[in-house]
């Protein structure tokens, strides 16, 4: 079959409908909020994700001769590092202390998000494997020279591949030479470790866990629920102004805490809320009729994602409370199977999140840094292998199994 290549400087070259359809297709018939049409449209004219911000967007889409798209992929010239996730912060330095230049680099990724989605939509496998290759003469060609792009690109970097996006882009499918990275993220599974059945409520859940685990979560969600308090969990499409705007006050106070700018503006999240409000959950904490803290998360029907938090006032236990235990809590009402709980933090482990490896996929064009990068990948992952054995004897189950690394 013949193909035709495109690529896009805006998701919004590409219909709606026929991107959310290969999502959903490659994504065993569900729809990823973080990948959805909507949600990359809404940090595109939002001013989130732009060249001005450093993510240009360059989206590939094949398209059969009668115009049908048969595989897409979003696809970013970037010239920096942030919002991404998997640090190359360390590569970058090593490319200027030897004259050369790091960005711009591709980056095959949801902006900002890094959670586990599919990447390499298709419709069929030979679509997939023609989506493969065309990325890989894509990179080939724009690390050669400046004609196809403009620019000249370093590297290229596939971040929170799925199994089937790793076969693609490590295997036999992509005439690069892709290097696999690992890192560590926490997430719930909506199983009970002795059944091997989902979670009935949240007391099962605490019944699963080893005593001291199980009275520690008790004491903290005590002391968060303190008089006066009251906690709401708010969808999407019934968050109003007020609300959001509060949220938005937190989500930049936590940024500011940490000497950072939110990478993200209020009329992004008024987008999402508006064109797909059935997938996002803000959950509210109250002190007296007074708002003091705010979690914002997305969703699907296997999924919930946890993204951002922030508060106006410290309150004892009120983080873990709005960012894992109303998440907990939702998740098994909703009969949801995970919850993403992101990176960072082995105190996630203490609340019931066990570890899981992220694989991602990294081409070097330059032979002199591709050799050195190699080995720094081969020592890391031997590093994170010890990791996972450490984390492993600390899981707070009373017995394993519940989706250990």
């Amino acid at each position: 079959m013949n193909y035709r290549m495109q690529i896009c400087q805006s998701i919004g070259e590409i219909a709606q409908a026929e991107w959310n359809s290969l999502v959903c297709k490659c994504n065993g018939g569900v729809l990823h909020p973080a990948l959805r049409h909507e949600y990359l449209l809404a940090l595109e004219a939002s001013g989130s994700a732009t060249a001005e911000t450093g993510w240009g967007p360059l989206h590939l889409a094949i398209h059969a001769e009668a115009g049908e798209l048969l595989a897409a992929m979003p696809l970013y010239l970037k010239s920096h590092s942030y919002g991404e996730y998997v640090f190359d912060w360390a590569w970058a330095q090593a490319y200027e202390r030897s004259g050369q230049r790091y960005y711009p680099k591709l980056l095959c990724a949801i902006p900002f998000t890094p959670v586990l989605a599919p990447k390499v939509l298709h419709a069929t496998p030979e679509a997939g494997r023609a989506l493969a290759q065309g990325l890989a003469q894509l990179t080939w060609q724009a690390a050669e020279s400046t004609e196809l792009l403009g620019t000249q690109i370093s590297t290229l970097h596939a971040l929170f591949l799925t199994q089937q996006d790793q076969q693609l882009l490590l295997g036999e499918a992509t005439s690069l030479n892709n290097s696999s990275r690992h890192v560590v993220q926490f997430h719930w599974h909506n199983k009970n470790p002795s059944t091997g059945e989902t979670f009935h409520d949240f007391d099962e859940f605490l019944e699963s866990l080893n005593q001291k685990k199980r009275k520690n979560i008790r004491a903290e969600r005590r002391k968060a629920n303190m008089e006066g308090l009251e906690i709401r969990r708010i969808h999407g499409s019934q968050v109003n102004e007020t609300e959001l705007e509060f949220f938005y006050q937190c989500y930049s106070r936590t940024y500011m805490e940490h000497f950072s700018s939110p990478y993200l503006n209020l009329e992004f999240f008024k987008q999402i809320c508006e064109t797909m409000g059935e997938q996002v959950l803000l959950v509210q904490a109250s002190l007296h009729g007074q708002p003091v803290a705010s979690s914002f998360f997305l969703y699907s029907e296997e999924r919930l994602y946890g993204r951002y938090w922030g508060c106006i006032e410290n309150l004892p236990c009120l983080h873990f409370e709005l960012c894992y235990y109303q998440a907990i809590e939702f998740a098994i009402k909703q009969g949801i199977d995970w919850f993403e709980g992101g990176a960072q933090g082995e105190h996630k482990m203490a609340r019931g999140l066990n570890p899981q490896t992220m694989v991602s996929a990294h081409y070097v064009h330059d032979n002199g840094f591709k050799l050195p990068i190699e080995n720094f990948l081969r020592r890391e992952k031997a590093h994170l292998d010890a990791y996972a054995v450490e984390l492993s004897e600390h899981t707070a189950f009373r017995e394993s199994g519940s989706g250990a690394l």
